[in-house]
């Protein structure tokens, strides 16, 4: 088998991005050219690498194999590459990635505290959903990811070998709620009262539910805005265009005019917050940033 650097590189994009179309433009390739190193890899692969979907694309287990290796492969080259510039040592990297509210409620005091504890670490993060944080730490592209799940807390994917998974905490799920107007002086709300209430919510996708709805509510959300943008969201609900749900951690991070309310008249929704990484023993690095998160 003989394999070229971009090729496993292609190799990792698709797995990170799911589709070639979103590799070719993390990567800076025209859509054919990553198609084209694709089908290189399964001639050299003598196996079939990538799954078409009508949604994108997933890596067969014979491309899962490959992804594995193709870690270790890309990593070592970094490694050279590094020792050559005379760049190695400077600092220890982690790569973190983090769910939208995450980055508001656990990382910067995280990195406050590394930055006293542990100015050796350099960390880089990055924001997203828990399905392409996933897809990220299956393809190598991040050491650590904080995500979220609601009960029962099921594994996080599919895929083989598991994730490892160490738990953060556990928030509680609150409405946000502008301090003026029909929720002034209140500090809950029934849970029959929002059912007509109008709502901002991230837009869904196929890998990720509607986000900003309160869960469980019969009928069709009455949904008036939609921002991906946590600072949109509550700034819309300040100006008394809607409500929308925030974990309670988020507390601290809110802009003046919103408040938050618990929700009566309904079970608690409670988001886990854990850390995940892949299976294996942890470097110190990696150890010494989840117990800034779990600190924080």
């Amino acid at each position: 088998m003989d394999f070229s650097s971009t090729a496993l590189r292609v190799l990792r994009q698709v797995a990170e991005s799911g589709s070639f179309t979103a590799a070719a433009v993390r990567l800076g390739y025209t859509q054919s050219a990553v198609s084209r190193q694709a089908a290189a890899l399964e001639r050299g692969a003598g196996a079939v690498l990538f799954e078409r979907h009508f949604d994108g694309v997933r890596l067969t287990p014979a491309g899962l194999t490959l992804l594995r290796h193709a870690r270790t492969i890309l990593a070592c080259l970094d490694e050279a590459e590094q020792d050559l510039t005379g760049s190695a040592g400077r600092a220890e990297p982690v790569r973190l990635g983090i769910f939208p509210s995450g980055g508001a409620m656990l990382l910067p005091l995280a990195l406050t505290r590394l930055a006293e504890t542990d100015p050796h670490l350099a960390v880089t993060s990055r924001e997203g959903t828990t399905p392409s944080l996933i897809r990220s730490l299956r393809a190598g592209s991040l050491d650590l990811a904080v995500l979220t799940s609601r009960p029962p807390h099921r594994p996080s994917d599919g895929e083989s070998p598991a994730l490892h998974l160490e738990r953060i905490e556990d928030t509680e799920l609150c409405v946000a709620v502008p301090t003026t107007g029909v929720y002034a002086g209140r500090t809950s709300v029934h849970a029959g009262e929002l059912v007509d209430a109008p709502w901002i919510a991230t837009p869904s996708s196929g890998a990720e539910p509607l986000l900003g709805v309160w869960p469980g509510l019969p009928g069709r959300p009455r949904v008036v805005h939609t921002a991906r943008d946590w600072l949109t969201k509550l700034r819309l609900v300040a100006a008394g265009f809607g409500v929308t749900t925030v974990p309670r951690g988020m507390s601290a991070a809110l802009p003046q005019g919103v408040t938050l309310l618990r929700v009566d008249g309904a079970p608690p929704e409670l988001r886990r917050v854990l850390a995940a990484r892949l299976p294996g023993r942890p470097s110190p690095e990696i150890t010494r940033v989840i117990q800034a998160l779990t600190g924080a």
